[in-house]
């Protein structure tokens, strides 16, 4: 007998489309069928995952039948839908795709078809479900008690098995033993286990366990520490609004090395008390491990890690264990604010100025902005820290939006580093100056650290022939090739093309080909041959793949093993090297030049960290700053540690043109194989753009379209319009007519950005 349907419910489906769709649910599964779950759906001719959110009123048309439902429990609350459904509004994505990027990755089921071959050879086309994550089982053993058995196996006594697993072996729990352990104790001993059991001797039970990415790893207990009278101050507003339960957001501008961590931790001891969790948020994976080892130090409480770094087996385990409520604080890069948490009390998003908490693909959310709303839906405080905080956090906390808390010196009594600017100009494209080379020797006479920064990676930026002056550029972005010498290799940074280096020029054949411009791997290169008796290490995207880069590269420095570290930006973010006492900014204005507004501060934000790394021990540091900017008003400030006299004028500069926080963006972006495709796309759009601004009278300043800077990358060539207004809204109003009224060819891609933060 056919199944009769019992109600109707809405599905989003995790697809590029709007809207969400109705399904019938038969009554076999009407009781599994509640919001939050996941069900398998036919969706034209595939089947896929769908996220049920609930009840829909009777339509008319033919409804197709949701054919299982895969939970046993919801994956998501009402209040995470009601998140959810705020973010696929504001950032104008489908609701089917937020949902996906909130979840562990690879849960969802999905049919795929295979070739096979039927009984008389023919092939078939046969259909099977893909994906879905399994959950971890081990086995473990326990000895029952009053046994009598005592027969001889293979290789041990049964008696030597029974009495490891009477005394816990090493490392039981509740008097088992893993069978790894066993293992790794008797070496292979599966058969004398199933006569264990057999004899009635022991149990053996599957049970579920966590992938622990920190299982190797132990940490000693510490108490919180004084805090000094800044300290005190900031601490007391934001532990008497966590009192208040009542949302309440901070800005905490601390300058490098003055302990807002520290405030961090007694906050959060405080919303912990009140029976409350915590999530901090970190801008790189490789800030984590310093960070997670202070808490795991800190707090006795179940502690989870969610970041890329992870595999997926990792994060669904510790997605499952703060869904459980095992874990009540979580820690981790971008994506952990879509942690399950219930009942929050604090939301810390560390070194809230970084440009990492912009998803820059797929769903263009903000993490940094996300806290906030976050923050306000779970009525929690929500606490943004930085020793430069951005130019519009600054600016409404002057205007009263945030509260304003303000840590001016370090926790130490130490000054702030020495910082001598250092002109390279005219200097014969010297990669150190005299003093910084001067100043290294005397770092490793007295045993000191030294951090020298340069933000690109590789050997050379760029190949040219001086014969003809032929540039080595990548054939599918508008942009140079990068010499690594390590892997021999010319490769581009956008999408990963690369060429062996070549002998001769492949325009003229010539061999007068040079390399010009400068990257971490050459930095290194002419670092051992400088400082020979140094131990060097890299620390950039190259150095740090794999599993536990970061922090491999971080403990060699902390433990002393390391006396000169070439980095990136990765280098510049929030880590504490006490043993660090100079630090070299080998070219400070390499970002000064890049088409953006921000470039100013965002040159002013990276110098001010890296400096910040020196000195945060016993002894002063040293900062030397090598530029051919010298007078640049972002490095004059920065230099002087003078981050209110950077900000009049950067502010200055944004009111005069008429950018955040003084108005709202929105780029789009249209891309295509054919050049000419891409830019009638964008020459329609902003005919269809300027219609809806006249026809609803919106004040939206409409720009281009232009060729994006970067005009080619991965084989498609790149147009964009950007749109200004000063009225949030009324930008949201001409984007939603937009997006219900425009259509382009299937070869073009459209990405609208909204607050976008790269220019590029």
């Amino acid at each position: 007998m056919p199944t009769t349907p019992h109600h109707i419910v809405e599905v989003a489906i995790p697809l590029p489309l709007e809207g969400s769709f109705h399904y019938l649910v038969p009554s076999r599964l009407s009781p599994l069928a509640v919001p939050g779950t996941r069900v398998l759906v036919p969706f034209g001719r595939r089947k896929v995952t769908g996220y049920l959110l609930g009840d829909a009123p009777a339509a008319g048309g033919e409804l197709k039948e949701v054919l299982e439902v895969l939970d046993e429990a919801p994956l998501f609350t009402a209040d995470e839908l009601a998140f959810y459904r705020w973010i696929a509004g504001y950032y104008l994505h489908p609701l089917g795709e937020v949902i996906k990027m909130a979840l562990p990755a690879g849960i969802n089921l999905v049919s795929r078809y295979r070739c096979e071959k039927a009984e008389d050879g023919t092939p078939v086309l046969k259909e099977f479900l893909a994906g879905g994550k399994s959950v971890r089982t081990e086995r473990f053993y326990s000895r029952i008690p009053d046994t009598e058995a005592k027969p001889r196996g293979k290789g041990v006594e049964i008696l030597e098995f029974l009495q490891f697993l009477a005394e816990g072996g090493e490392g039981g729990k509740d008097g088992e033993i893993s069978a790894a352990a066993l293992r790794a104790r008797f070496g292979h001993c599966t058969p004398q286990l199933r006569r264990l059991v057999e004899l009635g001797a022991a149990r053996c039970i599957d049970r579920e366990v966590y992938r622990d990415p920190f299982r190797a790893e132990t940490f000693d207990a510490d108490s919180p520490l004084a805090l000094n009278a800044d300290q005190a101050a900031a601490f007391c507003r934001i532990g008497a609004a966590i009192g208040t339960g009542a949302f309440s957001p901070f800005l905490l501008h601390g300058v490098t090395g003055s302990g807002k961590t520290e405030v961090y931790l007694q906050s959060i001891a405080v919303a912990l008390a009140a029976g409350r969790s915590a999530l901090v948020l970190v801008p790189e994976i490789a800030l984590t491990p310093q960070l997670v080892g202070r808490f795991k130090r800190r707090f006795d409480c179940g502690i989870a890690v969610l970041h890329s770094g992870l595999s997926d087996g990792e994060r669904y385990d510790e997605w499952r264990r703060i869904r459980r409520g095992e874990a009540v604080i979580v820690i981790g890069a971008r994506s952990a604010l879509f942690a399950p948490l219930t009942r929050i009390g604090v939301i810390v998003v560390d070194e809230e100025h970084e440009g990492s908490y912009k998803q820059s693909e797929g769903v263009r959310y903000n993490s940094r902005d996300l806290a906030l709303v976050r923050g306000k839906l779970a009525s929690a405080v929500v606490v943004l820290g930085s020793a430069t905080p951005l130019v519009t956090s600054y600016y409404a906390a002057q205007n009263g939006r945030l509260g304003y808390l303000h840590l001016p010196n370090r926790v130490r009594e130490l000054p702030m580093p020495e910082t001598v600017m250092l002109d390279a100009r005219g200097q014969r494209r010297k990669t150190f100056l005299q003093p910084l080379i001067e100043a290294i020797e005397a770092n490793l006479e007295v045993g000191g650290q030294t951090l020298l920064f340069l933000n690109r990676r590789g050997f050379a930026t760029y190949l040219v022939c001086e014969a003809c002056g032929h540039v080595l550029r990548c054939p599918n972005c508008a942009v140079t090739l990068t010499y690594h010498r390590g892997r021999g290799r010319h490769v581009c940074h956008y999408c990963d093309y690369s060429i062996p280096a070549p002998a001769v020029c492949p325009a003229c054949k010539g061999s007068e080909i040079t390399l010009l411009g400068l990257g971490t791997e050459r930095v290194e290169e002419e670092v051992k041959e400088l400082f020979p008796q140094a131990r060097v290490s890299r620390m950039d995207r190259d150095t740090t793949r794999g599993k536990g880069g970061h922090a491999r590269v971080l403990k060699a420095l902390e433990d002393g093993s390391v006396d000169i570290l070439i980095g990136t930006q990765m280098i510049a973010k929030g880590h504490d090297f006490p043993g660090v006492t100079l630090v070299g900014v080998i070219s400070a204005d390499a970002s000064l030049n890049l088409p953006d507004f921000r470039s100013s501060e965002r040159t002013f934000q990276l110098v001010t960290q890296v400096m910040g790394r020196a000195g945060r021990g016993d002894k002063p540091g040293r900062v030397l700053v090598q530029t051919l900017a010298p007078e640049h008003y972002a490095l004059t400030h920065a230099v002087a540690h003078d981050y209110e006299g950077f900000y009049a004028e950067e502010i200055a500069f944004r009111e005069d043109v008429g950018y955040p926080p003084f108005t709202h963006l929105a780029s789009l972006t249209f891309s295509g194989i054919a050049a000419a495709q891409a830019e009638n796309s964008a020459e329609e759009a902003v005919s269809l753009l300027r219609k809806i601004k006249g026809d609803c009278g919106l004040r939206v300043e409409i720009l281009g379209p232009v060729s994006a800077p970067l005009g080619k990358v991965r084989g498609r060539f790149r147009w964009q319009i950007l749109l200004k207004g000063r009225d949030r809204s009324e930008l949201h109003r001409i984007l939603f007519h937009f997006r219900g009224g425009f259509s382009h060819p299937s070869a073009v891609r459209l990405v609208i950005d909204v607050d976008p933060v790269e220019m590029l």
